[in-house]
């Protein structure tokens, strides 16, 4: 705790500011599957004795890829707070990049839970092999966060409703229907304590969110470069009534309350852009069980964005590729609802493959000269850029 070493880092920057390019970088506070990035060691010792710091879910199974947000200002990590640890790793990277800020670097992310993504793990043991994705479950079983269930539930004179999460609803891999909380008539999710636990247990998300944004703001907002966080596209059941998904991932979004208002409100009172995934997602080939419509669930958010003035930048879902993906990219790039910044991810041996990457630079062409007759391309042309901007809608576009 308290020591960074940067120096691979700092060769990048220096990389990178010699051939003139840019460099958006992300703060992660996350581990990763994929490549394998455990959290610190010092942190995970801290976790092997106090266990509560991680998420947990009704099973008491624990997510030990990044720490519960009930312990955001609680002094668990050697007697300081996580947000003071994040408040050092900030100042620390602001210290040593000092000379690249605001001229090579030009945009921070800040990571704001799993995968850098402001939710809850709600879906971290899902089954790999199911084409259709399940609801699943609240991460709100962890000593703290009952802690916090329990004073808020005691402070609205319902002190029995502090006890648990729902206990009616259904666990990770099962649908909307196999129990009631999530049912679209009549579900539990409507009554009086289904508003209570889901009002709270999305205002806790979007607290953590909004100390975490205020804290890169604070940080870097003399530097020049501009803060970025990320949400999630959870778009699986999105055309049911409830919209379970995004429940149990603490957005409460449903067919009669609109989750995303809040969201972009806090990233507004925060000067923050918002990263939007999934850009390259059509409805036509999600399946027709999950009653998924990622394109529903982008315009919402958008039209969230628009309302309070926050600036949007789209993601692609992986380099893999989804059916359709380059053409769906287009249609979001263009249109009435202007992108900042477009990230394609990500490069490696398949990005640079013959299958991949001839696809991949008509795409950009595609986005700096909308269309050109076959006649009219030439017939080599090398690539010498990663960053392009179309004169016409100033999208920037960057490979990570």
């Amino acid at each position: 705790m308290g020591k960074y070493n940067w120096s691979g880092y700092l060769a990048v920057a220096e990389m990178v500011e010699k051939i003139g390019l840019k460099l958006h970088v992300s703060l992660c506070f996350h581990a990763l599957k994929q490549p394998k990035i455990p959290l610190p060691d010092w942190v995970s010792q801290i976790g092997e004795s106090q266990s509560s710091i991680f998420y947990t879910d009704q099973s008491g199974q624990q997510f030990k890829g990044c720490l519960s947000l009930a312990v955001d200002d609680l002094p668990v990590l050697d007697g300081k707070t996580p947000i003071q640890v994040y408040q050092e790793f900030c100042e620390s990277f602001k210290s040593s990049f000092k000379p690249f800020m605001g001229t090579t670097i030009t945009g921070i992310s800040m990571g704001l839970g799993p995968d850098g993504e402001l939710r809850y793990p709600s879906h971290h043991r899902l089954a790999k092999s199911s084409k259709i994705p399940g609801v699943g479950e609240f991460q709100c079983c962890d000593r703290n966060m009952l802690n916090l269930l329990q004073q808020h539930a005691e402070a609205n004179g319902n002190p029995l409703w502090g006890l648990r999460g729902p206990h009616d609803a259904p666990s990770y891999d099962e649908s909307p229907n196999s129990n009631s909380f999530f049912k679209d008539n009549g579900g539990s999710w409507e009554s009086p304590y289904g508003d209570f636990f889901l009002s709270w247990y999305s205002s806790q998300l979007i607290s953590h969110g909004n100390c975490l944004l205020s804290l890169a703001s604070s940080t870097f907002g003399e530097t020049g470069v501009s803060i970025y966080g990320k949400i999630p596209l959870i778009h699986s059941w999105y055309k049911t009534r409830s919209h379970p998904s995004e429940l149990t991932a603490g957005l409460y979004n449903t067919a009669k309350r609109d989750g995303y208002a809040a969201v972009a409100e806090m990233f507004a009172k925060n000067s923050c852009k918002m990263i939007l995934p999934g850009m390259d997602l059509s409805d036509e080939h999600q399946p027709r069980e999950s009653f998924s419509s990622p394109e529903s669930l982008l315009a919402q958010i958008r039209t969230a964005c628009n309302k309070h003035g926050v600036e949007v930048s789209g993601q692609n879902s992986s380099v893999t590729g989804a059916p359709g993906g380059f053409e769906q990219m287009k249609k979001n790039l263009f249109g009435e609802n202007v992108v900042d910044l477009f990230t394609y991810q990500r490069m490696g041996a398949y990005f640079f493959s013959p299958e991949h990457f001839p696809s991949f630079t008509k795409f950009v062409r595609n986005l700096n000269q909308l269309e050109l007759h076959g006649d009219d391309l030439p017939v080599e042309e090398e690539v010498t850029e990663s960053v392009h901007t179309n004169a016409n809608t100033n999208i920037q576009v960057q490979a990570a």
